[in-house]
């Protein structure tokens, strides 16, 4: 059943780029560096074993001043190379450490690309946030673009004391991307329409409402099912990957950091934390489709 799972994720959800943007690399003191991307000295790259055989790419951005870390899961169509800019962005606008990491087959990690070995891979990383890091569910919150809802909720459906999950531009499940089913089929993959019900933290749901290729309503339905609703932000005229370049994005990305850090000071009421959702203005960017080439 596993593996028939895999097949059908493999045809239409996944997309790494090639060639890679990067490779990796070994410095004379022994530090692996990332090759084609501007160095930082406040980057760490790591190569992890994951529990499917698998050496996947990780890298933790940090911040001297770090409120949180965000574990970030991207897009199906891009790799770490790709995503130095925004990381760059975040960090600096958030106050914020990232990890982020290559899903097996992407990148400079190994093996292929599935559902199941992305569940893996998310798992290599955070247990990496706790051995290096020292990082606490308390001080995580989990980012999930895209394909990378489904790792994102596989984790935080896990961890009870999470402080928060960002869902950006995420799916219902696989199948419903393609098709508007009503039930859950045994075949079908990444079935978040599921696991967001046993997240126990806040969720706060970003979503285009001109996305053309994972509709507006399956980030409505997700923030419908969330436990702790968060003020979602619903951008208008937003696609499916441009939603960074509108100036809400920051702007409501830092309002959520700054309700967390209070939330941290504070005993959680149960209670949803806004009410009203959050709408921008509209700005068109040219993006790579899931499930369609």
């Amino acid at each position: 059943m596993g593996n028939v799972t895999g097949t059908v994720a493999a045809k239409f959800a996944f997309f790494p780029p090639e060639p890679p943007t990067y490779d990796v690399c070994r410095e004379g003191d022994g530090r692996v560096v990332l090759s084609g991307v501007t160095a930082d000295k406040n980057v760490d790259v790591h190569i992890l074993d994951t529990k499917g055989g698998n050496k996947i790419v990780a890298t933790f951005w940090k911040h001297p001043f770090a409120r949180f870390t965000f574990l970030y899961s991207h897009g199906n169509a891009a790799d770490l190379g790709q995503m130095h800019d925004l990381f760059i962005e975040l960090r600096a606008h958030l106050r914020v450490n990232i990890m982020s990491y290559d899903y097996s087959g992407y990148g400079a990690s190994t093996g292929k690309p599935s559902e199941f070995n992305t569940y893996y891979d998310i798992e290599a990383v955070y247990h990496c946030l706790k051995r290096e890091y020292g990082i606490k569910q308390e001080e995580l919150i989990l980012y999930g673009q895209s394909v990378g809802s489904g790792p994102t909720l596989h984790l935080a459906s896990k961890l009870q004391k999470l402080r928060g999950v960002v869902l950006h531009s995420a799916i219902l499940s696989g199948i419903r991307v393609l098709y508007p089913v009503k039930m859950t089929f045994w075949f079908d993959i990444f079935k978040n329409i599921d696991k967001i019900r046993h997240v126990n933290c806040p969720v706060f749901v970003i979503h285009g409402t001109n996305d053309d290729i994972v509709d507006w309503s399956h980030g409505k339905r997700l923030w419908e099912l969330s436990k702790e609703k968060y003020d979602p932000l619903w951008v208008k005229g937003g696609g499916h990957c441009n939603l960074e370049t509108f100036p809400e994005y920051i702007k409501y990305l830092r309002k959520f950091i700054n309700a967390m850090e209070k939330l941290a000071l504070t005993k959680q009421s149960g209670k949803p934390l806004s009410q009203n959702p959050s709408i921008t203005e509209s700005r068109h960017n040219k993006c790579l489709r899931f499930g369609k080439k």
